[in-house]
């Protein structure tokens, strides 16, 4: 059987262009063609499970998202091409992609390759992440455990989570298997247009993993981690040379607080441009760190979300500084492809207030329009039209953007969030 699960990026209003069909990068910025590319886009990681005729798709519904995302201004989404296992642990993803080593959901991977027809139609674009460091879609964790390092530990154990994570690069079998995947999802050809992948005018780039992490601070292990950058770039390169290559870093962050690492892996010449995310509530910009919004309220107060906001839109102007200051020297581009942040009082409920919310992404918005400093961006994430049902994700309800491990609702944007929608559809580079 054969899969594909969709990572997702978003888009920005984008134009048509003269003389070009991939995105590229000269001086510093994407192009198609003669023109610059800039966008703004969300996160839709269960675009492929949606666009599939099996459990959890709906064509419908993905027709309906495409649409609104188009009128407001959305044309490049970030998709997850993964799901590895059999998504038994309830904070997984469901359906899975890779069942086994090899062995792929068939009607998953049509739904890819329908979603990206339908986006090559509609003339958006697509960044595709091949795997994950976190254990929601499998990713590292279930690559270790079919390479026989023993099972998958819960992130409920920070410490035990991060030794466990640490030995994917170093472990030859678990790289071995991530690359097969990588080489069996970029050399496919779409059964829906007849074309290769490797020649989709909907691909903008394909990005290695999402938010992969060293997750050890020794020298032998960051190295082994960059390494792992490096092969797997060069691989999907000599498969598809059209396409851009880039990391799916947080960043700094990403990188065991390691600025350095940060520029070394995305010096590579296989590695097209930089990305960085900006998590306040993760990252403790809010308040205390806390791992629930029930810890949060109880911890930092529910007025947190308001009342921090000016310190996370600074805080967030400082991230993007001190990256980009590697970036320019570099002289490649740099996308802010996830953002998120809380609805009012830690509130799941859709139609719940997005007043704090809307403050900072407009102040993001902002950054990206009078800076010149971020080529495209993707805020997290889009939840469109889901009928909510529970406060997590049972099967099989209609997906968010919040994957199944998180609260329905904390970060996605829905259709009824109206101002927020607002915002996005006014920005203008």
């Amino acid at each position: 059987m054969a899969v594909a699960v969709v990572a997702l990026t978003t888009c920005v209003h984008t134009k048509e262009t003269k003389g070009g069909t991939f995105v590229e990068v000269r001086d510093g910025r994407f192009y198609i063609g003669d023109e610059e590319y800039r966008y703004v886009g969300t996160n839709l990681w269960y675009g492929a499970i949606l666009a599939s005729e099996g459990q959890g798709g709906d064509r419908e519904r993905l027709a309906r998202e495409l649409d609104l995302m188009q009128e407001v201004g959305i044309s490049n989404v970030r998709v997850l091409v993964g799901g590895d296992g059999r998504g038994e642990p309830d904070y997984q993803i469901k359906p899975t992609l890779q069942i086994a080593p090899g062995e792929y959901n068939d009607t998953i991977l049509r739904g890819l390759d329908y979603l990206m027809a339908e986006l090559e139609r509609r003339n958006m674009k697509a960044v595709l992440y091949l795997n994950n460091a976190w254990e929601w879609s499998g990713g590292f964790g279930q690559y270790l455990e079919w390479a026989g390092a023993g099972e998958v530990v819960s992130p409920k154990d920070w410490e035990a989570f991060q030794e466990y994570h640490s030995q994917f690069t170093r472990n030859d079998s678990a790289v071995a298997l991530a690359a097969a995947h990588t080489r069996y999802i970029v050399s496919r050809t779409n059964t829906v247009t007849g074309k290769p992948y490797a020649e989709s005018p909907a691909l903008m780039a394909w990005e290695l993993a999402n938010e992969p992490r060293a997750f050890a601070r020794d020298s032998v292990t960051k190295a082994r981690f960059a390494e792992w950058i490096h092969s797997q770039a060069k691989l999907i390169k000599s498969l598809d040379p059209n396409h851009l290559v880039t990391t799916g870093s947080e960043g700094k962050n990403g990188c065991e607080v390691d600025l350095e690492l940060f520029n070394k892996i995305h010096s590579y010449p296989e590695i097209d441009y930089a990305c960085i995310h900006v998590w306040p509530f993760n990252w403790a910009w809010l308040g205390k760190y806390v791992a629930t919004t029930e810890e949060a309220i109880a911890t930092n107060g529910a007025e947190s979300v308001v009342t921090q906001v000016d310190v996370a839109c600074e805080n967030t102007r400082q991230y993007i500084d001190e990256h980009y200051a590697l970036m320019v020297k570099a002289g490649k581009p740099m996308v802010l492809e996830e953002f998120g942040y809380p609805r009012d009082n830690y509130s799941v409920e859709v139609g719940s207030p997005t007043t704090a919310r809307d403050k900072y992404y407009t102040y993001v918005f902002n950054i990206i329009r009078e800076s010149g400093k971020i080529a495209g961006c993707n805020f997290w994430s889009w939840g469109g039209l889901a009928d909510v049902k529970h406060a997590r994700w049972q099967p099989w309800d209609a997906y968010t953007g919040d994957p199944a491990q998180e609260e329905q609702g904390l970060n996605s944007v829905f259709a009824s969030d109206t101002t927020t929608l607002a915002i996005i559809k006014n920005f203008r580079f």
